[in-house]
């Protein structure tokens, strides 16, 4: 089978979209950049797709909220084709500005008649957190997961904070194993910043639909895709990849 391509989607104030094409060439895929506008006029382009990511950065300055434009747009322009490329059993990924542009959407979690279940919002330490962070990976249904376990990336955000409208949905979102990352210390063990660095409810780092192809998280796992990229690899020794890796690949090979 051919490598399946993906479309990552630009817009601007999106920064990390050319680091997200190195990661999937790096797993084999077959990447591809296309600014939002093009796809609002050619909704159809999505078919020729098999994965579609949102990256990180500051789209349209966040000058709302952190990535509410572009969520407007996909929700009131492109919400059908976006539907019908998730039903069709393809994957969606959103990094730290993809998981709000996501989230806000409605695209992991639909809002009810009261408005958005879950949301992210200013960092509880009251400024932009740049820094390195250890995640613990509960995979459940979620592909891009697969085979993973402690993870560690960088986190750049200040509106990473996770929070449920109620607290029985944060539980129902973990007995439907929808929190599919949290942020843990270097043993494993949840703690207060900086190890949760934003102070997100359940120390949530990332979440997938119900589906568990549609994943937004935080972190940035295109920053650790090679191993020379980790601020200590002189110190630790070289491995064989970065960490994030594993998550491009496994997109990658639930195609083949």
């Amino acid at each position: 089978m051919a490598a399946p391509r993906i479309l990552i989607l630009r817009a601007p104030g999106a920064n990390c979209d050319a680091e997200t094409q190195f990661a999937f060439e790096r797993a084999g895929g077959i990447p591809e950049r296309i600014h939002v506008n093009r796809l609002r006029e050619q909704p159809n382009l999505l078919q020729r797709f098999q994965v579609l990511v949102v990256p990180g950065g500051f789209t349209y300055g966040d000058d709302v909220a952190a990535g509410k434009i572009l969520a407007n747009q996909l929700a009131y322009f492109l919400s059908d084709a976006l539907r019908q490329f998730r039903d069709a059993e393809k994957l969606i990924l959103g990094v730290c500005n993809g998981f709000q542009v996501l989230l806000k959407a409605g695209l992991l979690i639909p809002p009810d008649e009261d408005g958005p279940l879950a949301t992210l919002t200013n960092n509880t330490s009251g400024h932009f957190d740049d820094r390195w962070i250890y995640l613990q990976a509960a995979p459940g249904n979620c592909p891009f997961l697969r085979g993973c376990e402690r993870l560690h990336l960088p986190v750049a955000h200040g509106e990473g904070n996770f929070i449920c409208r109620e607290p029985w949905f944060l539980k129902g979102l973990e007995q439907a194993n929808q929190i599919v990352l949290r942020y843990v210390d270097a043993n494993g063990k949840p703690g207060p910043y900086p190890v949760n660095p934003n102070g997100s409810q359940g120390d949530v780092a990332g979440v997938c639909d119900m589906t568990g192809r549609v994943l937004g998280l935080m972190p940035h796992p295109e920053r650790h895709v090679l191993p020379t990229q980790h601020p200590r690899w002189t110190r630790n020794g070289l491995a064989e990849e970065g960490d994030g890796l594993q998550i491009f690949r496994n997109a990658v090979e639930y195609f083949e």
